[in-house]
C-alpha cells in the first residue's frame, strides 16, 4: 500500500470572539464571550481544522488569542510549511522544537494536522489514533452563575433534560465561608441524584484550603480541582493526605509529562484534568494520560471552553485514552450563543457522543467565521 504524502501548503490562524449564553464566573474573571483561534491547515489539497480557546484571554494563562494567532501564523508556519503532514510523529516533534512554551498555539496546529491526515484517509480522527475505546463519554456541567437558587434551578433543568448529572462549581472569587455555604446548599439539593465537584482555580493558599476542604468533603463534595497555586505541588500532596474523603485534582499544575510525573512521585493528587491546549497537542496529552493511568490516577477530559471544532478534536482524542473515571467537561459549545462549525455535537443521556464522518466530523462555517473574526472589520451574515 503506497504511503500517504501530504505536503503542508498553507497554515492560517484566525482569531474570533463568540458570545456566551450567560456570564461565566471564575475566581479570576467573569467571561461573557469566548476568544478562540481557528487554525486551518491545507496539506496535499486537504483542509484540516484546529482550535485554541482562552478563557478571559491571558488572565487564565500566558497565551492570548492575538499571540496564539501570531505564533501559529509566523514561527510555527515557518517551521512546518513544506513538511509532510502525514508523518505525524515528525510533525509533532518539529512543532515542539519550533518555539518554547506556547502550548495552546502548538495544540491548535497539532489538532489541525491530525484532522487533515484523517480526512485524507477518509477516517475519523479517533480511528487515526488507534480507534476509540468508547463512543460516548460522561459529560459534566459547570454551574457558574454565582447565585445559589439560580444554580440549583439550572442544575434541575439539566437533570430533567438528561444532559448532565455531574456538576462543577467555580469558587474562590468570594470569601471562603460564603463559597462553602453556596456549595453545601447545592450539594444538599442534588444529594443522591448528581455529583458535585468544585474548582478553586488556584485561588486559595494552603492554610485556607486546609481549613475549608474538610467542610466541602463533609457537605458531600466529591472532588476539589486545583485548590492552590499550580507551583505548590507539596501543598497539593499535604492537602490530599489530610482529606482522604475528597479527591484532589491537578489541572493548572499539570501541563507537561514532567509535571505529571512530579505529581505522581509526590502523591499530590488522585486525578488529572487533561486538556490538549495545556499539553501542546495530541502527543503531549497522550503522554500525560499514560503517566496518570500508570499511577492509577483518574482521568478527567477537561476543556478550555472550546467551540465545536476544538471540542470534537478533544473528544476524539479522549475516547482513545481508556476509562475517564471523572468523565469529561466538553460542554463548551453549549455555553456559546453560536457555532463556527456547520454541524453540532450530540449531547444526550448525560454524555457527549462521538460523531461519524472523516476527521473530527464537521466542517468550518466560513460565513460564521467571517462574522465573528476579530482581526478585521466584521462582515454581515448572509440573509
Amino acid at each position: 500500500m503506497p504511503r500517504l504524502r501530504l505536503p503542508i501548503e498553507r497554515i492560517e490562524a484566525i482569531p474570533a470572539r463568540v458570545p456566551t449564553i450567560r456570564p461565566h464566573h471564575l475566581s479570576f474573571a467573569t467571561v461573557d464571550a469566548m476568544d478562540v483561534v481557528i487554525v486551518r491547515v491545507t496539506a496535499g489539497g486537504v483542509v484540516g481544522y484546529g482550535e485554541a480557546s482562552t478563557i478571559g484571554g491571558p488572565r487564565w494563562g500566558e497565551e492570548s488569542p492575538e499571540g496564539i494567532a501570531a505564533i501559529v501564523g509566523t514561527y510555527l508556519a515557518e517551521a512546518m510549511l513544506g513538511q509532510d503532514a502525514a508523518q505525524l510523529n515528525l510533525a509533532e516533534a518539529r512543532i515542539a522544537r519550533a518555539v518554547r512554551g506556547n502550548f495552546f498555539a502548538k495544540a491548535a496546529l497539532s489538532m489541525a494536522l491530525h484532522d487533515a491526515v484523517a480526512r485524507a484517509g477518509g477516517i475519523r480522527l479517533a480511528d487515526l489514533l488507534g480507534g476509540p475505546q468508547a463512543i460516548h463519554l460522561p459529560l459534566a456541567w459547570t454551574l457558574a452563575s454565582g447565585d445559589t437558587a439560580r444554580d440549583i434551578e439550572e442544575g434541575e433543568r439539566m437533570l430533567a433534560l438528561r444532559r448532565h448529572r455531574d456538576f462543577k462549581l467555580k469558587i474562590g472569587a468570594h470569601a471562603p465561608e460564603d463559597d462553602v455555604a453556596h456549595v453545601a446548599a447545592i450539594a444538599r439539593a442534588f444529594e443522591g441524584r448528581a455529583s458535585v465537584r468544585v474548582d478553586v482555580n488556584q485561588a486559595w493558599d494552603e492554610p485556607t484550603a486546609a481549613r475549608f476542604l474538610p467542610a466541602l468533603a463533609g457537605a458531600g463534595v466529591a472532588m476539589a480541582e486545583q485548590p492552590v497555586a499550580a507551583w505548590n505541588v507539596a501543598a497539593m500532596a499535604r492537602l490530599q493526605r489530610a482529606n482522604p474523603r475528597l479527591a484532589i485534582m491537578g489541572d493548572e499544575g499539570i501541563a507537561t509529562p514532567q509535571d505529571a510525573l512530579r505529581h505522581v512521585t509526590e502523591a499530590a493528587c488522585h486525578a488529572v484534568a487533561l486538556k490538549p491546549a495545556k499539553h501542546g497537542g495530541v502527543a503531549g496529552t497522550r503522554a500525560v494520560a499514560a503517566i496518570a493511568r500508570s499511577a492509577g490516577l483518574g482521568l478527567y477530559g477537561g476543556t478550555m471552553l472550546e467551540g465545536t471544532i476544538g471540542t470534537l478534536a478533544a473528544l476524539h482524542l479522549y475516547t482513545t485514552l481508556g476509562d475517564h473515571a471523572w468523565g469529561t467537561e466538553l460542554f463548551g459549545p453549549l455555553l456559546l450563543r453560536d457555532t463556527l462549525a456547520t454541524s453540532g455535537i450530540e449531547f444526550r443521556d448525560f454524555a457527549i457522543h462521538l460523531p461519524e464522518g472523516p476527521g473530527i466530523g464537521t466542517e468550518l462555517d466560513e460565513d460564521k467565521l467571517g462574522f465573528f473574526r476579530t482581526d478585521r472589520s466584521r462582515t454581515s451574515l448572509p440573509a
